[in-house]
């Protein structure tokens, strides 16, 4: 094969240093010259100051982001056999860590699996993708061919419809991409639960596909708990509870269609919606209301920052809905709470969960940290794709 020659991006003295550590990106302040006339979304060569290789990647000039890595071998053509080679090593790792009694799950996980901006996720034969950087959208029929290629789906939708499309200067782009339309939801099995999904209108791609092993945690410590599911979504943290002994467990989302699908999931798993109630309701003014308490309190709301300048207003959230759930947890109960923003780093969530406790005068222990599960693969040097944060605490006081 004929090596490829890329347009080159030469970088100002030093800032070569944080590819060379794993992270990903380089942002536009870094470069100092640019030659070969790139476009949006090309993929170019990188050199350091001196001359030297550093990686080839994505470039985009109209963003902050301007460079996000592909490989540091640059002698590689990113061609259609690159991309096979990337999609049958991701399906490889699934292969490993994804159960016998699983058929939903990422394949794909943007920069943790080498493919900057795209996200591709299996609902049993129906797979979801989700392209959000310029690069990835001029790549994307490389790599839906080796998707269908090694997969053989039934049928792929593709759902890019995120922020960073926007920033990315691409319009968004929804609909069926290949195989037969459905117009009914995809039923999927998770961890031998089974779950009704709408890959067409529901949140993110359809399901929290990140919350499997949490849900499979949390699941095993509701013997005979009274749990409260707020956030619910579609209930999946609920049937995990449910198959794990509890009680009770109430759902809380405001969500009309959501609830509907929540009762539906509950169905399926043969619990009943009279012993496993599900309450449209806003979140926020039920835990200020109620006078019920609970062994087991489930926090997994959206994001509450889906920018930067959202933090601080997101911050007053994730500290009020954590301390009205630490006032309804019975002493010794357990609380299970998130964030899935972005902006709010791992340690600055803590902190407000730690004040809210002190506000509630109560003293929490912590059992551990929660994470998306390993079908979400980060690069090691790049904290950034570390999105969810969790934390499983016990109320001493």
């Amino acid at each position: 094969m004929i090596k490829a020659i890329y347009p080159e991006i030469k970088l100002k003295k030093g800032r070569e240093e944080a590819v060379l550590r794993g992270h990903p990106w380089i942002f536009s302040r870094a470069i100092a010259s640019i030659t070969g006339n790139p476009q949006v979304g090309d993929v170019v060569l990188v050199r350091d100051f001196s001359g030297n290789n550093v990686a080839l990647g994505f470039f985009n000039p109209a963003t902050d982001i301007a460079f996000r890595v592909l490989t540091r071998k640059c002698d590689e053509n990113i061609s259609q056999y690159f991309w096979q080679s990337r999609v049958h090593e991701a399906c490889k790792l699934r292969q490993k860590i994804i159960g016998e009694q699983t058929n939903a799950y990422r394949l794909i996980n943007a920069e943790g699996d080498g493919f900057p901006g795209l996200i591709v996720d299996v609902y049993n034969t129906t797979l979801v993708v989700s392209v959000a950087t310029a690069g990835m959208e001029k790549q994307k029929n490389h790599v839906l061919n080796a998707l269908i290629s090694q997969l053989k789906p039934a049928r792929i939708y593709e759902l890019s419809d995120s922020h960073s499309r926007m920033l990315e200067g691409l319009a968004k782009n929804s609909g069926l991409v290949f195989g037969e339309n459905i117009n009914k939801p995809v039923e999927i099995m998770e961890n031998g639960l089974r779950f009704e999904i709408d890959v067409v209108s529901g949140q993110k791609t359809g399901f929290f596909l990140d919350q499997r092993v949490n849900r499979e945690k949390v699941g095993a410590l509701s013997r005979e708990a009274n749990v409260l599911n707020c956030f619910s979504y579609t209930a999946a943290f609920s049937v995990y509870c449910a198959e794990g002994g509890a009680k009770k467990v109430i759902s809380l989302e405001i969500s009309k269609p959501a609830c509907i699908a929540a009762r539906k999931n509950l169905h399926l798993n043969w619990f009943s919606v009279e012993n496993y109630p599900v309450i449209e309701t806003d979140v926020f003014n039920y835990l200020r209301d109620t006078q019920e308490n609970f062994n087991l309190i489930i926090l997994d709301p959206p994001a509450f920052a889906k920018t930067k300048k959202d933090v601080n207003k997101a911050l007053k959230g994730y500290k009020e809905i954590n301390l009205q759930a630490i006032k309804r947890l019975t002493k010794s109960g357990m609380l299970a709470t998130f964030s899935c923003s972005n902006f709010v780093e791992e340690d600055v969530f803590c902190r407000v969960v730690l004040g809210a406790a002190r506000d509630a005068g109560a003293d929490l222990q912590l059992l551990s940290k929660l994470e998306a599960g390993p079908d979400h693969p980060t690069l090691f040097g790049h904290p950034e794709g570390r999105y969810l944060k969790g934390l499983l605490l016990v109320k001493k006081s």
